[in-house]
């Protein structure tokens, strides 16, 4: 059970953060320099009067997943996210479990890759954080929610990518991703929600079943890609993927070759962020 401080923190803490460090637009006339509760939910992915409820006391059981999604918008440091887990009643992930924590130097990256498509995923493939240059172009996360927000589920359960393949390319890639999620899946044996996620595709996708049976253990690799934007049309990109060390994290990078079409698309997907074109 959730103590009364555990809404206190939320609160003190969502003042603390301003909206342009967590990458929102300031507009309009702002009583405190903090967070919105709009905001707030907005960020962390869950809804407004849940998170109203929990700042009030009258929400007392968050999970963990609630937990690690709200110490990620607040930019929590190490200890204040442990603190945060044990105000909630819950003990802290443990080494057993897949890391979402993201420390306040990756934080301070991506505030710095302002016009470059970029997101963190955990060694799942879980979406932890997307700035929105990322959401324009391989559209809007925050509506995501669970298995939703993983990209091995969103491909073999769910609408896939934006991303176009051949079925060559396809086949090359979901190979890829099962195996790279069999490495983590023997790295974290214990992570419930990973033990989870991998039983329920196995049930679902004959594919993912048929993959996972192979026993295949790799790590995904990333390459060019073709974006097929709703509204900018096809634009080629180079994929990064960088990983922290001792964070187990992946930092997806797109970026397009300068002076090139493809750049200027980019450029243009960027400005139109997830807006629709008018016609």
């Amino acid at each position: 059970m959730a103590t009364a401080e555990f809404g206190k923190a939320v609160r003190r803490w969502r003042d603390r953060v301003s909206p342009e460090a967590a990458g929102l637009p300031v507009g309009g006339h702002r009583r405190a320099s903090g967070l919105r509760r709009e905001e707030l939910s907005q960020l962390a992915g869950i809804s407004v009067d849940y998170v109203t409820r929990l700042e009030q006391g009258r929400a007392t059981s968050p999970s963990a997943q609630v937990v690690e999604a709200l110490a990620r918008a607040l930019r929590l440091s190490g200890i204040e996210r442990a603190h945060l887990f044990r105000l909630a009643g819950l003990n802290p992930p443990g080494p057993e479990t897949v890391p979402a924590f993201i420390n306040p130097s990756v934080h301070r990256l991506l505030d710095r890759l302002t016009g470059t498509p970029v997101a963190v995923y955990d060694a799942s493939w879980t979406l932890l954080l997307a700035n929105p240059p990322y959401a324009a172009l391989m559209g809007d996360p925050s509506g995501w929610r669970g298995f939703e927000r993983n990209s091995v589920w969103r491909q073999f359960a769910g609408p896939g990518s934006r991303a176009r393949h051949t079925p060559e390319s396809l086949a090359r890639f979901h190979a890829g991703l099962v195996a790279d999620l069999r490495a983590t899946a023997e790295r974290y044996p214990a992570d419930p929600q990973l033990r989870r996620m991998v039983t329920e595709l196995r049930a679902s996708s004959a594919r993912f079943a048929e993959l996972w049976e192979s026993g295949a253990v790799g790590q995904h690799e990333a390459g060019p890609k073709t974006i097929v934007h709703p509204e900018a049309g096809p634009v080629v990109l180079d994929c990064d993927v960088l990983t922290v060390a001792g964070g187990d994290l992946r930092i997806m990078v797109y970026t397009a070759v300068p002076g090139t079409e493809d750049a200027e698309r980019l450029a243009l997907i960027t400005v139109l962020g997830t807006q629709a074109l008018s016609h």
